[in-house]
């Protein structure tokens, strides 16, 4: 198991903290002296300052930024979007939804009835289909800034409507994400401002072992984003061989991947950290055999609980890890959660 060099406090408000955010965490993104995070039960995104930006003990100064309020959502503006993935390029922030459809949870005080009930009850959740690209001025997110850069939102045709006819994810896209069920839970952006290529990692489905990575090229039209070829189509699949995990997050460090992986199911671990060599440059369909992915980190889980559900880069080669439902050992505080750094190999 690789060994914490050190923990950070990641400190939230009040209006956080009795949203649950700081114990929901679902996607990190390093940027500069700031901190992006999203939760996976609001419609916001979070951004928490540094102390010190090359070796940070506590990320704090929250501000919260509604959604609703910069891009035009899918579902109503007091639905959860289930953010799922952040990256950061040039003068924008991506962002991505689960996609996912939910299945209810059982509740200890329901008679077996209802909950054998409840277990056959899924919703396909739209206010979860979000790909978006959030313009940045002044550190905040805006409609658009003074230099012409305007946020924008994937329209229609949107994502799940593409995958309505793909070979492998078509027969998933009704089958809840915690079921092996179509879940984006990554998202990583390379190239120039304006021309990126973005990668959606999936939780799910995991196909016979392996994981799958979608490859899209949003290009902004209005407040809307459209999908360019790529490969010929709008969107290419590469098939990852991670061990059967599936994706929880995609970070770039200079041409290469890092995948975040872990269960694609319901489970507690393994949970590593994959670096795919020249990835952020792969501009076609690929099949990418284990042999061709170094194994970099195995993290750390808990038993029902630290559940680690983003990575963002630090400086001198660190790696910051999130958790989602984090152990009490990581609450030391009301309104803090502690995250951890550990040293990417050379």
């Amino acid at each position: 198991m690789t060994v914490v060099n050190r923990q950070v406090r990641l400190r939230f408000d009040t209006g956080a903290v009795e949203a649950l955010t700081h114990v929901n965490l679902s996607a990190v993104r390093s940027d500069g002296r700031y901190l992006w995070i999203a939760g996976d039960e609001t419609a916001t995104v979070e951004r928490l300052t540094a102390d010190e930006i090359g070796r940070p003990t506590e990320y704090a100064e929250h501000v919260t930024f509604p959604l609703p309020a910069v891009i035009k959502l899918p579902g109503e503006a007091h639905e959860e979007v289930d953010v799922e993935g952040l990256a950061r390029v040039g003068p924008y922030l991506w962002a991505v939804g689960s996609h996912s459809s939910k299945r209810k949870k059982l509740k200890r005080d329901h008679s077996d009835a209802k909950s054998a009930k409840r277990l056959a009850s899924v919703s396909a959740e739209p206010s979860r289909r979000v790909l978006a690209r959030l313009a940045i001025e002044n550190d905040e997110p805006v409609s658009e800034t003074c230099d012409g850069h305007r946020s924008a939102a994937l329209g229609r045709p949107g994502l799940i409507d593409l995958l309505e006819d793909d070979d492998h994810l078509a027969p998933f896209l009704a089958i809840p994400g915690k079921d092996n069920g179509l879940d984006i839970e990554g998202i990583a952006a390379a190239g120039e401002p304006g021309e990126e290529r973005v990668f959606l990692g999936l939780r799910g489905p995991v196909l016979r072992g392996w994981a799958v990575i979608l490859q899209l090229a949003p290009r902004a039209d209005g407040n809307e984003l459209k999908l360019d070829k790529v490969d010929g189509g709008r969107y290419v699949k590469h098939f990852i061989d991670i061990d059967g995990l599936g994706v929880r997050d995609l970070c770039v460090q200079g041409d290469d991947l890092l995948i975040l992986a872990g269960p694609s199911m319901d489970l507690d671990g393994p949970v590593r950290v994959y670096r795919w060599r020249g990835a952020a440059d792969l501009r076609a369909s690929d099949v990418v055999h284990r042999e061709e992915l170094e194994r970099v980190l195995d993290l750390p889980y808990g038993e029902g609980d630290d559940h680690a559900e983003g990575i963002a880069l630090l400086p001198d080669n660190e790696l910051l890890v999130v958790y989602d439902s984090p152990a009490r050992s990581r609450l030391t505080e009301p309104d803090v959660v502690l995250a951890d750094v550990v040293t990417l190999p050379s």
